[in-house]
């Protein structure tokens, strides 16, 4: 049986809705100098690097760039991130992905950074699903949907063609 993909959001309204919570990051981080943006990979940290660049374009805001590892199957594993603790520690941290689904790799991710003191620390998706199993819940969102348990929300990053579909 063929499964059919309704698109949720083409190309267009990617490009808006990154352009929208980047100037909510901004806004939420006016008075700092530098933001640590990180993104959950893979495409956690693909959307973070595309707010990196809108960031740049639109405030005076520094962004760094953390990219988070950790198996999304089982997230009780060791999460890593490309920048040591020290690097991030004191700092305003924004936790990316791409979509929320349940929860348990947000949560997961946030539960890594609460080992070191942070200035600030908020959550960022493109698409936020409506059915998780833990208390996380977005700060910056692009879109909200209230799906079965049984849909699944995919979002492809690519040059000039970025996608989310309902599968």
């Amino acid at each position: 049986m063929k499964v059919k993909l309704e698109k949720i959001l083409d190309h267009t309204a990617i490009q808006h809705k990154t352009k929208r919570i980047a100037f909510q990051i901004y806004e939420s981080n006016a008075n700092e100098e530098e933001i640590i943006l990180a993104g959950i990979a893979d495409n956690g940290y693909k959307f973070a690097e595309r707010l990196a660049k809108v960031l740049s374009e639109i405030s005076p805001l520094q962004t760094k760039l953390c990219k988070v590892s950790m198996n999304k199957k089982k997230p009780l594993g060791t999460v890593e991130t490309s920048m040591s603790p020290e690097e991030y520690k004191d700092k305003s941290v924004i936790l990316i992905d791409d979509v929320l689904n349940s929860g348990t790799t947000l949560i997961y991710g946030v539960k890594h950074f609460l080992d070191v003191p942070l200035k600030r620390f908020k959550t960022a998706v493109l698409v936020n699903r409506n059915h998780k199993k833990y208390p996380v819940k977005a700060d910056f969102k692009g879109i909200s949907l209230s799906t079965s348990l049984n849909e699944s929300v995919k979002v492809t990053f690519r040059k000039g063609n970025d996608t989310a579909v309902l599968e």
